[in-house]
């Protein structure tokens, strides 16, 4: 070898070595900067809305604690899972670390992870789970949520306690049998779906008959439930005993047409026709004020904000390899999920209270 060469040959490991360094697995990442993606199915959700708030409130608060500069872009795919295909390119394109994808057709990722794999961009889906084959499609796809079956059993549980409490306020025919309307968030949803089977069991179990009057899907909308249960009410009338909602958007709009076609519940039951009691899932503000208000029998808390924070907490680990704080656990290497919480007129106040002192 000629000294020409190895002159040429030194010149090149520093080179060599500062490449080398960057593709190190689980190094950290050196960077000042967290840019995250984020497409939500309908941004007008009230859940959904709740829960970006709450992500960009605790993006704020810590690029202080990270001393990092933290953009958060989020998208509305509108309802249209080819409109969130083209916005998953848009992240791609503009150079965004991570996606968190709230899908529109949680049986239609492919489009979604086929990019996100292609272009070596991580994606945390969130709030609506898809079909667990499809997260294991690549190590960067991972789940931020709650199990959906476990809100079926409390608003089951809910209604049970009330029903031992005072069964006959509610079996007002005094035959024994619940009979019941249901309003389901949408078709081919798993949460709808988990959601509507696990209250009706565990009704069963805690000993209680039921009679389904009416089933309809209201695709998690409060306008949309309105005019389903005003075509239940106009069905079954006084019939109706007990009112299933699937969210708690929907149990307001079930609540809205209660008013129009009986008044208020004071004028309801002084004219001799109560209200059917109505529950809901979720604990958005709106919902737990409306069971502080009575409307509401209860409802079942999905941690908007745990389950924001723990989404920002996983972007930065997946992006810069730093670990996750001690209270956010991943099942699984993919998993995050965060309990419900049973709420009823007993303990409303108290939630409502502790979520304003957290939000401070």
């Amino acid at each position: 070898m000629n000294r020409k060469t190895v002159y040429l040959l030194l010149a090149c490991l520093p080179c060599i070595a500062l490449a080398g360094c960057s593709t190190i697995p689980g190094q950290k990442k050196e960077s000042s900067s967290l840019k995250i993606g984020i497409s939500v199915y309908d941004q007008y959700d009230t859940f959904i809305a709740e829960e970006i708030s709450q992500l960009k409130s605790y993006a704020r608060e810590k690029e202080q604690d990270w001393n990092i500069t933290i953009t958060v872009d989020v998208q509305d795919a509108n309802k249209v899972q080819l409109t969130q295909n083209d916005q998953m390119d848009d992240f791609i394109k503009r150079g965004f670390d991570i996606a968190c994808i709230n899908l529109v057709d949680r049986t239609d990722a492919s489009s979604i992870i086929e990019k996100a794999k292609n272009a070596g961009v991580p994606v945390i889906f969130f709030n609506r789970e898809l079909v667990e084959e499809d997260l294991q499609r690549w190590n960067q796809l991972y789940y931020v949520g709650a199990d959906a079956f476990e809100s079926g059993i409390i608003q089951g549980e809910i209604l049970a306690e009330a029903c031992e409490e005072d069964f006959s306020s509610i079996d007002r025919n005094g035959d024994g049998i619940l009979q019941y309307v249901m309003l389901e968030g949408e078709a081919g949803h798993q949460d709808s779906m988990v959601r509507t089977m696990y209250v009706i069991n565990t009704i069963k179990e805690k000993g209680y008959q039921v009679e389904k009057l009416g089933d309809e899907i209201a695709n998690w909308n409060r306008a949309q439930a309105e005019t389903k249960m005003n075509q239940f009410i106009k069905s079954f009338g006084d019939d109706i005993e007990v009112v299933l909602a699937n969210n708690d958007d929907m149990a307001l709009g079930a609540i809205d047409a209660l008013k129009k076609h009986f008044g208020t519940q004071k004028q309801a039951a002084e004219n001799g026709r109560p209200w059917p009691v109505v529950l809901g899932i979720d604990g958005t503000k709106v919902g737990l004020e409306s069971l502080q208000d009575g409307e509401l029998l209860g409802t079942v808390l999905n941690d908007a904000k745990g389950q924001a924070e723990g989404m920002l907490e996983l972007a930065r680990s997946v992006v810069m390899h730093t670990a996750l704080p001690e209270n956010v656990e991943l099942l699984d290497g993919k998993y995050i999920r965060l309990p419900y919480q049973k709420v009823t007129a007993e303990n409303v106040d108290k939630i409502m209270w502790d979520m304003q002192i957290k939000n401070q």
